[in-house]
């Protein structure tokens, strides 16, 4: 788990005041990778850049410390900022240091003892900015640059969020996980202002970062002490040591061992995620494994008929199952009102048309629906917006009718007139011919 000497050299290497002072941050992932760690590294390489930032000696350029933050970032920017495993480094740098940082300028040692030194406005300012979601015009400057602007506005980022999940992430580890501390104790001597030995500085951070125990991956935690029991006072008490018959030894299994007892929780936070925004593809199997093993959760994660119009636009499939387990429900007539009467888009559709392919939806639900979207194809004003609106409808419906789950006679003057009134437009004009090709067809039967 620790680095070796080599893996070391090239991360100081990295990180040398000259080289990374004037360099970009959008250059620092390709650089690196240059120097030979990959993905699997980046949890080791965190571990060894939180340690040099705890000790002020170790890492003292500002520059360094700069490039050292982002690197804890910029490992971990394509999975959500509560997945970072650094992401609670990045919530105790931000905070407001109030009486640890006073402690801290006193050299008072048991405050001061495991803390990052307090970042200056302009560091706050560039961390916040990346915790809220770096811009292109952020990722181009470089550590120079951030240090440079006396001025810059301290950028606050509401930090509850993140601390809501971090706490919740927590809660979930055993007791004896979260109670430790690092093996890593400074002693400085405040008095003393020699300048620090390169040869020294390099022995002591090679000394806490290799090795096969390195200290920086090791922690002090309390002992989880098991007696062992005392000895029943009768005459077959080692009898269990050696047994000699068999047939009366059963193994004990807990069937629970293993099994998440938090599936609900999970399902629930899944859920009101997908109210806000698209689910990622692991995420949106494991909530509709999650509803497939237990249908009846269906009616226990959030979901109201007011709530659906938000998961139909962003989880347009999670949408589709939802609907699809809330056929029995007393309920259902509530959301079909709610989704007819949503405004159109391409995800109403999708789920609209993925419906009546899986169930017999009832037909007034049907006409309903396709009276609004032709009525919102009417009354847009934006003619792009009405083209695109007008091609997604004759789709729709051509599939409808070819599926045979639309009898287009009820609906034939409507959708004939609204064929000819966008014309125009291409598909409107297909499906205009598909409906001659059905009314001849009719015609000739009726001759038959």
């Amino acid at each position: 788990m620790s680095l070796s000497l080599k893996e070391l050299s090239n991360l100081l290497g990295f990180l040398q005041e000259e080289e990374i002072a004037n360099q970009q941050f959008e250059s620092f992932s390709p650089a690196l990778q240059k120097a030979g760690f990959n993905k699997q590294d980046h949890f080791r390489v965190g571990s060894s850049v939180v340690l040099l930032l705890q000790h002020k000696d170790l890492l003292p350029g500002q520059h360094q410390r700069l490039a050292a933050i982002y690197l804890l970032f910029d490992m971990y920017k394509n999975e959500p900022m509560a997945a970072n495993p650094f992401a609670p480094v990045f919530i105790h740098l931000l905070q407001p240091g109030g009486q640890d940082e006073q402690s801290s300028k006193n050299h008072s040692y048991p405050t001061a003892f495991g803390k990052i030194p307090a970042l200056t406005p302009q560091e706050k300012s560039f961390l916040s900015q990346l915790v809220a979601g770096p811009n292109k015009d952020l990722l181009k400057k470089s550590p120079t640059t951030i240090l440079s602007n006396k001025s810059g506005s301290n950028h606050n980022f509401d930090l509850s969020g993140l601390q809501l999940s971090l706490v919740e992430k927590q809660s979930q580890l055993p007791t004896t996980n979260k109670a430790g501390i690092s093996c890593v104790i400074s002693n400085p001597d405040v008095l003393d202002t020699t300048p620090v030995n390169a040869k020294s500085k390099q022995k002591v951070i090679e000394s806490l970062l290799t090795g096969h125990k390195a200290p920086t991956m090791q922690n002090l935690r309390p002992e989880f002490i098991r007696p062992a029991p005392p000895l029943h006072p009768c005459m077959d008490e080692l009898v269990w040591m050696n047994p000699s018959d068999y047939s009366w030894h059963n193994f004990m299994w807990d069937t629970s061992m293993g099994q998440n007892i938090n599936t609900g929780v999970e399902v629930k936070r899944l859920m009101a995620k997908a109210f806000k925004n698209p689910l990622t593809v692991p995420q949106q199997n494991q909530l509709l494994q999650e509803l497939n093993n237990d249908q009846k959760l269906v009616y226990h994660v959030g979901l109201t008929p007011a709530k659906l119009p938000d998961l139909v636009e962003n989880n347009p499939l999670v949408a589709i199952e939802v609907l699809l387990m809330l056929m029995q429900s007393s309920q259902i007539t509530e959301y079909f009102t709610v989704l007819v009467n949503m405004e159109m888009s391409l995800h109403s559709m999708e789920v609209v048309n993925r419906l009546t392919t899986a169930v017999d939806l009832p037909t007034e639900f049907i006409h309903l629906y396709i009276s609004n979207c032709i009525s919102t194809c009417e009354t847009i004003k934006d003619k792009y917006m009405q083209n695109r609106l007008v091609r997604l409808v004759c789709v729709f419906l051509q599939s409808l009718i070819r599926n045979r789950i639309l009898n287009v006679t009820e609906l034939f003057i409507e959708v004939q007139a609204f064929c000819i009134e966008f014309s125009r437009i291409r598909e409107a004009a297909g499906l205009f011919r598909l409906l001659k090709q059905l009314d001849n067809s009719e015609a000739e039967n009726v001759k038959k």
